[in-house]
């Protein structure tokens, strides 16, 4: 294990590196100076170059890059070009938001899928069966975006239950219960609905597995079977699905967080990338790539303990 998580270590730096690399030079090629924006329409030509030298956007892109890279291993992730606010203090600022909102979207996903999943198994070809593959179906292919809108249409504009966005009440009180419960339904949707057809399809192995029916001849109760035996190893692709999508919710409150007007990372990138904010877009993308590895690192352990079996040798 100890050796797997070094490993791992290391192809998270080379990883990191690649698609800070990547985002960099993207950022750099893509059409928009970020001295135009900053020095606004009056600013003369002698301004721009001024900004520029200031910012360090006249030196060669790979001389900028490594000083980038030399500035990260050291923890500094440079300064807003908009506001001069060291990018890290921003994300680590909004963080908290998309956290809670990518918690919260997780929990919805799991208490509905792995639920209806283990149902739609058990109770195979039923109406419950139908029904839930349908809902899952249906829940893959609607946009968030869409989504967001219509419930807040529905339960924030029509029936004034909950509020139409913002996460400014601290999670433990019902002002900011309210508050969580649209933006982590949109969010979490899509990922109850590919839990719960992985659970679906995963119990249904499991069921038909010669040790299940070991155990039915043995006499031990349905109950016991499904919950007991059953389960624990029906959850093991169920756990990459739930580590993989919540890399994905982290990364993937960007719309949600406009819709719902939180000041997460996700809008701090939509922002940043307007303002041809190069240090801003880069933090926030490291970030998020470093939390879906580490998500990843994390469902491997977690297979160790559910699955002694599995051996990373």
């Amino acid at each position: 294990m100890v050796g797997l998580i070094v490993k791992r270590f290391l192809q998270l730096l080379l990883l990191l590196f690649g698609i800070s690399f990547l985002v960099f030079m993207s950022m750099h090629i893509a059409p928009g100076d970020p001295a135009t924006i900053i020095g606004g329409p009056t600013a003369t030509e002698s301004d721009l170059e001024a900004i520029r030298e200031d910012l360090g956007l006249n030196r060669p892109v790979l001389v900028q890059y490594f000083d980038y890279i030399r500035g990260v291993v050291q923890g500094d992730l440079g300064y807003s070009f908009q506001n001069n606010q060291a990018v890290a203090e921003a994300i680590m600022t909004r963080f908290p938001q998309t956290l809670k909102l990518a918690v919260a979207s997780m929990l919805v996903a799991i208490l509905i899928g792995v639920p209806a999943g283990i149902i739609s198994a058990i109770k195979q070809n039923s109406w419950f069966d139908f029904s839930s593959t349908t809902v899952a179906l249906a829940g893959i292919s609607i946009p968030n975006f869409w989504l967001g809108a219509m419930l807040i249409l529905v339960f924030s504009v029509q029936l004034q239950w909950l509020p139409v966005g913002g996460l400014s009440a601290p999670f433990w009180t019902i002002e900011g219960i309210k508050q969580l419960i649209l933006p982590s339904i949109t969010l979490g949707t899509a990922s109850a609905a590919m839990i719960a057809r992985m659970s679906r399809s995963t119990m249904l192995e499991v069921v038909r597995a010669d040790y299940i029916r070991t155990a039915r001849a043995k006499g031990a109760k349905g109950s016991v079977v499904i919950w007991v035996h059953a389960l624990r190893n029906a959850m093991i692709p169920v756990i990459t699905v739930i580590g993989l999508n919540f890399g994905f919710l982290l990364g993937g409150t960007i719309i949600v967080e406009q819709v719902f007007a939180i000041n997460g990372v996700g809008r701090l990138m939509i922002d940043a990338i307007s303002a041809r904010d190069f240090p801003v877009v880069q933090g926030t993308v490291l970030l998020v790539a470093t939390l879906f590895v580490v998500m990843n690192l994390i469902v491997d352990i977690i297979y160790a303990f559910i699955d002694p079996r599995i051996s990373y040798d």
